[in-house]
């Protein structure tokens, strides 16, 4: 494998999301945004709910999106691996799903907020955040 290039792997409990070779990673960490090259120091972090950026070295004009909803992220030897509970791909995600469950969650969160439950708030926000997670990484096509 060349020097300026490293592989990313997605995994999930579902199995191997996403499997390519990259030059460059965005990446949002519990610490903040990260941008990731080749041969970078070992890092380990934790994800926050956001999309990750691909630009793969077979086409510096085209981006890999995907929905991550949270994981860790290992950075290791031009090996990029990512544990996540779900990832999607922009061309895999349901849209017409992920807008059910935006609505879903608003409702849940009003809900909630009325009753004044926050451990049900703090659930809802989240499920809120990955929705429109999702709904924004679609939006790349």
């Amino acid at each position: 494998m060349s020097e300026n290039v490293m592989t990313l792997q997605v995994i999930t409990p579902a199995g191997m999301i996403y499997d390519h070779h990259a030059n460059y990673i965005t990446a949002r960490t519990t610490n903040g945004e990260i941008g990731i090259l080749p041969n970078m120091i070992s890092t380990i972090a934790g994800l926050e709910i956001d999309e990750l950026k691909v630009r793969r070295p077979d086409d510096e004009t085209h981006v890999d999106y995907i929905a991550v909803n949270g994981g860790i992220i290992e950075i290791k030897d031009s090996l990029v691996t990512i544990v996540a509970d779900s990832a999607e791909r922009n061309r895999d995600i349901d849209v017409s799903r992920a807008e059910r469950a935006k609505i879903r969650a608003e409702k849940a969160l009003e809900v909630a907020k009325a009753e004044n439950k926050s451990d049900e708030i703090n659930r809802a926000e989240v499920a809120l955040h990955r929705a429109l997670n999702r709904l924004n990484v679609s939006s790349h096509k």
